[in-house]
């Protein structure tokens, strides 16, 4: 838990939820949500994982660089992919499961990369977040 809140996003959710559309407070995001084909909706709009993998990639980004920073691991080319998939529980509803893939040029290692990776996880609020909830997956990439 955090010992003091730096910064609250407030976004709220209209409509039928995954048919709907949601808007954060400040609009920088204002978005019409559809089901995903996949799960029996019409496609071609937003959905609720997509904006939890956009959120997850960049924070598990920012999060890597800066503990790769704090390990003296010099990062230049990264990029980090989150694959948010959705599905049902045995137990009921339904459930996420993620795969982060970390992708890495600039001449990095493959132990400094698997390093960066491990002190990002350690970290990210995201991360956090999902420790004991959600299965996270990581894939480390080396060019």
């Amino acid at each position: 838990m955090p010992t003091s809140i730096a910064y609250t996003a407030s976004a709220t959710a209209t409509g039928d939820g995954r048919n709907g559309h949601a808007r954060t407070s400040d609009g920088q995001i204002d978005v019409e949500l559809v089901v995903p084909k996949e799960m029996g909706g019409a496609g071609g709009g937003t959905n609720p994982e997509q904006l939890f993998a956009t959120g997850y990639a960049a924070c598990f980004l920012g999060a890597l660089k800066a503990g790769a920073k704090q390990h003296g691991i010099e990062l230049q080319d990264v990029a980090i992919t989150a694959e948010v998939g959705i599905g049902p529980r045995e137990d009921n509803g339904f459930g996420l499961a993620v795969k982060l893939i970390a992708e890495f040029g600039g001449g990095v290692s493959q132990e400094d990369a698997e390093k960066a990776v491990e002190v990002g996880h350690s970290i990210c609020p995201y991360t956090h977040a999902t420790k004991g909830n959600v299965d996270v997956v990581t894939e480390v990439e080396v060019a």
